[in-house]
């Protein structure tokens, strides 16, 4: 193996690994802060580093300390001791290397070799996630059952039917993409998508399957025990369920757990139905040869863009009253210059790849970052319909939950199936 072999490993295996842990603190901000807009409030923004609140990004740090520092209790009632300490580990690490298969960029060719942008490609990708996504319950059924409480017993029950219930039609789902897809391989599917339908419709999943659309996503809430599908966690009924008995790390672990989880799941339904990494009428290798006509419109937009984001950033960041040297107006000067050096390092990237020669490889790797961020793009804003979700609905009673899936969901993907194989059939 040559250098660029290690480098490209090293590359995507640090993708899959870090960037959903990094999102952690990203949806916890941004659940707080698609809180206090949807309950017309204003969210996390009194902590602060000598007056610095990264408009709230402080209170992740804050809330971090201090699980990490407060006493953890484990009770002398609770007696399988070394179940109770791996349960947070199991849901922890199942929501990580789920995410493992998803291609973030399409495959990159340097050198004449091809790199597949997975941090564990194979090619049964969609069995690998739907496998281990299922596996996490194991984490909060052993929590709930090695807890020795009641209420943790009763969470933990009520996740083992939840998923058991929700996992046949997410399955099924799944069933009619491939169908349309034929194939298993979650790179085939992306690359797949950015097909063009009648000439002008992006051939992404979501206009294939729209039913399948639908189910999948309301099967991945109740998978990520997410609100209105957080039965095993009912404050209002079972305290606090599987996680009642839980401090400090081992609870912050769940807590992490369940916005990797978050982040997994919005990326492989991306994957499935919005494209993946592609970019809507525009394929890689369309991208590719079009690349320094790309690079010039950023590098004359991105700091147009920034002018106005700049303008955003002054009007938001001051106090609500009158204050001699606002300490909210010099924060926001630092953030301005902040974004303001970011955009020139950009701007000499871009005109690096401008100064290129037209189709090599700072073209192929200029495509690749593209398709990274457009990819991290739409998984932000499925994360964001999670939260709006949340924040939205009430919780469902446990025979409404129960009733969901098997007298409505599961019916309607097998009509799913049914209707999606007689139109492939009859069109083949």
């Amino acid at each position: 193996m040559s250098l660029l072999d290690y480098v490209m490993i090293i590359v995507r295996v640090a993708f899959s690994a870090f960037v959903p842990l990094c999102f952690i603190a990203v949806c916890v901000w941004m659940e707080r802060r698609g809180a206090g807009f949807f309950q017309d409030r204003s969210g996390p923004n009194r902590a602060d580093i000598f007056g610095f609140r990264a408009a709230g990004l402080v209170q992740n740090a804050a809330d971090g300390i201090k699980l990490f520092f407060k006493e953890d209790i484990i009770s002398d009632h609770i007696k399988h001791k070394f179940f109770f300490v791996l349960a947070p580990l199991i849901v922890f690490f199942c929501a990580v290397i789920s995410f493992g298969v998803v291609p973030f960029a399409d495959t990159l060719v340097l050198g004449g070799k091809s790199y597949i942008m997975q941090g564990i490609p194979m090619e049964t990708g969609i069995l690998w996630f739907l496998a281990i996504a299922g596996f996490s319950v194991y984490g909060i059924i052993l929590a709930g059952w090695s807890s020795s409480n009641k209420y943790g017993i009763l969470g933990s029950l009520r996740s083992a039917a939840q998923v058991i219930s929700y996992e046949i039609p997410m399955g099924l789902a799944v069933v009619s993409l491939l169908v349309v897809y034929g194939t298993i391989n979650l790179s085939e599917m992306a690359q797949f998508q950015g097909q063009l339908l009648f000439g002008f419709i992006p051939m992404w999943g979501a206009v294939l399957q729209p039913l399948g659309l639908v189910i999948f996503v309301i099967a991945a809430f109740a998978e990520c025990n997410r609100t209105p599908f957080d039965l095993a966690e009912g404050e209002s009924e079972i305290v606090a369920g599987f996680h009642v008995e839980y401090s400090a790390m081992k609870f912050a672990v769940f807590f992490m757990g369940e916005y990797v989880a978050m982040f997994a799941s919005s990326a492989i339904i991306v994957t499935l139905f919005f494209g993946g990494y592609q970019i809507p009428f525009l394929a890689t290798a369309t991208l590719i040869s079009i690349a320094k006509p790309v690079a010039f419109l950023l590098m004359v937009g991105l700091p147009v863009g920034m002018y106005f984001f700049a303008g955003w950033i002054r009007r938001s960041n001051v106090s609500h009253y009158e204050r001699e040297n606002d300490p909210r107006v010099f924060e926001a000067n630092v953030y301005i210059k902040c974004f303001w050096g970011l955009v020139v390092i950009i701007e000499l990237v871009l005109l690096a790849i401008l100064l290129c020669q037209a189709g090599g490889a700072m073209a192929h790797i200029f495509v690749a970052l593209l398709q990274i961020c457009t990819f991290l793009v739409k998984v932000t804003m499925m994360i964001f319909v999670y939260i709006w979700v949340r924040w939205t609905l009430p919780r469902f009673r446990y025979d409404q939950l129960q009733k969901l899936g098997w007298q409505v969901l599961l019916p309607l993907a097998l009509l799913n199936i049914f209707i999606t194989s007689a139109i492939v059939v009859a069109l083949s």
